[in-house]
């Protein structure tokens, strides 16, 4: 048996400092790393005296014991760096924070805090306690932070769910040649994550200029890291993924000082990402002001023994011992960091046993409901047209108009990137959607692996920094594969982050009903989106609409949802001679054929369905007035037109291939009945198909689909119903 040792050419170091690293800092940096530490620990204390007075609302993970992690960091980079967090992130972005408004030569040894300074501890404060000053206006809380002028790009609930995101926007970073560096943090739970593998693949198989930040403070919510981990030190993971190692002490503010630095000057010249280890340890139970050890998964000793070696009993005796700060300085310091908490306490809190919230603080309950989407100011202006305002047409076929709009975009718009799975391959990927586009724009038509959590959050971190992105999901159903990224960040960011970012980012879904893909590729998607509200969702049934709502959808500051059938994609249907730039407006319903007796409600496919049985319809003496939605999502439903027309007919029949348990039918219905009662001569009458995933077997998806038969024969119940 011949064998050969595989060498693979990654680095892992770790790293200690020595007293020297700590004198060669020089400058006021040694203060600055020193005041960040006391304000971080102190500002997390009065959090937890405010939580257990009830000024708190929800959890407060604190980040004590890790204060050297965010400080030691931010010193080492550049203003312009990019930085996620996790729900533990309140000293990354106080630090991130300070380090904006602050000037490089601020030396709290010798000067005062500036009020821009206090602004920010004070708005953080008032964020975390769900206020309108907050960043977020309150919305996001303890554990959704983000400021886009200084940097902090967000800090997510979900573990591991921002790493998708922050390798979007070093993505963005290195296309736009920027120079910046993401720094994405997440904690020992992630590194199990699906999404940190998928992120960290991204990363390194297009070389993005991130470091992957693990703070492993060893436990779970009480789960010691040994129990999930099959490895001591969590940063092997980075070999799979071509980027070097490091690791670190956590309580080490020169030694992370320092390992940043280096590899944050390899990355800006052209380095691979990397992954740095910090060992550390979180004082506190997961959230709280107890001890882990009273709930029995960690002993006092063992928290005694961390608490001896925090950063901020050791850094300042270090730079006393080392006579770099005297105590007078130390004392300044620590005083002005103190004295900055106090003020955003008592700005927002009347001193009382217990402390009450100044009510005029808290959010205008009015709204609640708002910035879930763009206020649509980016969509006023445009050329909206319909079939009409035109005179001269051609035809051309559904997945043609789909690359046609799409290669549209990607030559006006530099900052269009397509992503997807085959999509660069076959000549126009799986679908023809991309036919002519690789040649053309090899650096943004890209595939991706098979990945849909990574590159689907990925391109929300793109879009967040402000490019335009158009995802293909080859088969609906892999939206579930992606459904954290897809429903919990995408749909809930605009909000979740108080208004504050765009999401310019279109993902098209092609539904493969009718095709034997069985039961995992056969998915209509419409009902779960719908679910969001975050999302928009168009469903063009024609060449002609899909040029149209896919140019309104890349205007949109919001994420769309495309909705495209394989049933039509190779149909040509009529388009304007060489006019791809029209618009067509969101919310705007097409009367595909007027009619007097019944109001067919449809969209997609099925508008082609019943368009076909319209003749057979007439020859029984039924007057269908058929209308195509086209915008699916409830509050874009076109309501008026649907009014309007059961104003005419009396009867509503919405006619959906998605089974009843996966479509919208049942909220239309309900909206229907509650705005237009009057109108109604019979209750709205819902048809769809059996509530079962397809079958690859030709006859049992065949039975399960809806029929022209079946959809024929309840229309003319429908109208019977009303004649009588």
């Amino acid at each position: 048996m011949k064998k050969e040792i595989i060498r693979y050419n990654i680095n892992g170091t770790k790293w200690e400092s020595e007293v020297q690293d700590l004198k060669s800092l020089g400058g006021c940096l040694p203060g600055r790393m020193l005041f960040d530490i006391t304000l971080i620990s102190g500002f997390e204390k009065a959090l937890l005296s405010l939580k257990n007075d009830d000024c708190v609302w929800g959890p407060v993970h604190t980040s004590i014991g890790q204060e050297a992690i965010a400080a030691g960091t931010v010193a080492a980079l550049n203003r312009g760096d990019k930085f996620f967090g996790t729900h533990r992130s309140h000293h990354q972005f106080l630090s991130k924070a300070l380090n904006f408004v602050l000037p490089d030569n601020w030396d709290p040894a010798k000067q005062d805090l500036p009020d821009e300074a206090e602004t920010v501890i004070r708005r953080t404060l008032a964020e975390i306690m769900g206020l309108a000053d907050g960043f977020c206006g309150g919305r996001g809380g303890s554990m959704h932070l983000r400021w886009k002028e200084a940097g902090f790009l967000g800090s997510n609930a979900i573990v591991g769910g921002g790493l998708p995101q922050a390798t979007g926007s070093a993505f963005a970073e290195k296309f736009h040649k920027t120079g910046n560096i993401v720094v994405a943090f997440f904690g020992d739970g992630a590194i199990n994550q699906g999404s940190f593998h998928e992120a960290a693949n991204l990363a390194g198989l297009w070389n993005l200029p991130i470091i992957f930040f693990l703070e492993n403070n060893q436990y779970a919510v009480g789960t010691n890291v040994k129990d999930s981990c099959a490895v001591s030190d969590l940063s092997l993971r980075s070999a799979s993924y071509g980027m070097n190692s490091h690791v670190v002490e956590g309580y080490d503010i020169i030694a992370i000082h320092n390992v940043i630095k280096k590899v944050s000057e390899e990355i800006r010249t052209g380095g691979v990402p990397c992954l740095v280890e910090a060992k550390c340890y979180r004082r506190y139970h997961h959230a709280g002001d107890q001890p882990g050890s009273a709930y029995k998964y960690r002993s006092k000793e063992e928290e005694k023994y961390h608490k001896e070696k925090e950063v901020v009993s050791r850094f300042p005796e270090m730079l006393l011992e080392n006579n770099i700060l005297n105590n007078a300085n130390v004392k300044r310091i620590k005083d002005m960091a103190g004295f900055a908490i106090e003020k955003a306490v008592d700005y927002y809190t009347v001193e009382d046993k217990p402390r009450q919230v100044k009510a005029h603080f808290f959010p205008n309950p009015l709204s609640a409901s708002e910035g879930s989407k763009s206020d649509g100011s980016e969509l006023e202006n445009l050329n909206y047209k319909e079939r009409t305002d035109f005179i001269d047409y051609s035809e051309l076929k559904y997945s043609d108009a789909i690359a046609s709009v799409t290669g549209r975009w990607l030559e006006n718009y530099p900052e269009t990137v397509v992503l997807g799975e085959e999509i660069a391959n076959f000549g126009g990927g799986a679908y023809g959607a991309t036919r002519g586009l690789p040649e053309k724009y090899p650096d943004r038509v890209l595939n991706t692996p098979i990945s849909e959590a990574g590159f689907t959050g990925l391109g929300l971190g793109a879009a967040m920094s402000g490019m335009k992105i158009i995802i293909e999901i080859m088969f609906p159903d892999f939206n579930l594969v992606a459904a954290d990224q897809i429903f919990n960040q995408i749909a809930k960011a605009r909000h979740m982050y108080g208004n504050t970012t765009d999401i310019p980012l279109v993902i098209r879904n092609r539904i493969a009903i009718g095709l034997g893909y069985g039961g995992q590729h056969s998915m209509d998607p419409v009902g779960l989106y719908a679910l969001f509200s975050g999302w928009r969702i168009v469903a063009p049934s024609n060449s002609f609409d899909y040029i149209g709502l896919f140019n309104t959808a890349m205007q949109s500051n919001d994420p769309v949802l495309i909705m495209e059938h394989n049933a039509i994609e190779a149909k040509s249907f009529p388009v304007p001679v060489d006019n791809l730039d029209y618009f067509i407006e969101f919310g705007k319903a097409r009367v595909v054929e007027e009619g007097c007796d019944i109001t067919v409600i449809v969209y997609g496919y099925m508008v082609n369905r019943v368009e076909k049985l319209n003749t057979r319809l007439k020859e029984v003496g039924i007057s269908a007035e058929i209308i195509d939605l086209r915008t699916l999502d409830l509050p874009s439903l076109d309501f008026d037109t649907l009014g309007k027309s059961l104003a005419k007919t009396g009867v509503a029949v919405i006619i959906e291939e998605a089974p009843a348990n996966k479509s919208i039918g049942s909220k239309i219905a309900s909206e229907l009945t509650e705005h237009f009662f009057d109108y109604l001569d019979s209750p709205v009458m819902r048809l769809n198909s059996m509530d079962v995933p397809n079958s690859v077997s030709r006859v049992l998806e065949k039975t399960a689909i809806i029929d022209d038969t079946t959809i024929f024969e309840n229309l003319v119940l429908a109208a019977k119903r009303k004649w009588k």
